[in-house]
């Protein structure tokens, strides 16, 4: 939670806005293995992402936080979905995320700090629901179901 002080004095706790990225290659998606001593849910498989920063939309975040953790550059990037259910599982601050999905452009850099490994997964060959963190499992179904169906987007939960 951010602890704000408005114009009033009067003080609240609001939200944070994150993204996660579904980086995609042919018929496969990378995820990263969280650092397991610096992260909450550290050890565990997830999308990339992160907060939006200062001064930054949220799409150019998505953006920044691929190439920070990945080293790769992010193509034609599509909203999936906006999360803003407050109960989220094994989340730590009632987080508000957007969720895009986007292909792999070139590799430039390397991953940061928060990243332990990487890895393409075929969708056929994931990790298991309960190695993946947060509810990225969830979003990663929903792309799948979204492939299948052509449904609109984004979907709001």
């Amino acid at each position: 939670m951010i602890e704000c002080t408005f114009e009033d004095g009067n003080k609240n706790n609001l939200r944070h806005v994150v993204v996660d990225c579904l980086v995609l290659k042919e018929d496969k998606i990378l995820l990263s293995k969280r650092s397991e001593k610096l992260l909450f849910e550290g050890g565990k498989w997830c999308l990339p992402g992160g907060f939006i920063e200062m001064d930054e939309t949220i799409k150019d975040g998505a953006r920044r936080e691929v190439f920070e953790e990945t080293g790769y550059e992010i193509k034609e990037l599509k909203l999936l979905r906006i999360i803003d259910a407050y109960d989220r599982p094994n989340e730590d601050r009632q987080n508000v995320a957007f969720v895009y999905y986007g292909s792999a452009g070139e590799r430039k850099g390397e991953s940061d700090w928060e990243t332990a490994e990487q890895k393409w997964f075929k969708f056929s060959d994931l990790p298991p629901k309960e190695k993946i963190a947060f509810d990225h499992y969830d979003s990663i179904q929903y792309y799948i179901k979204y492939k299948k169906e052509k449904f609109s987007l984004p979907y709001i939960k």
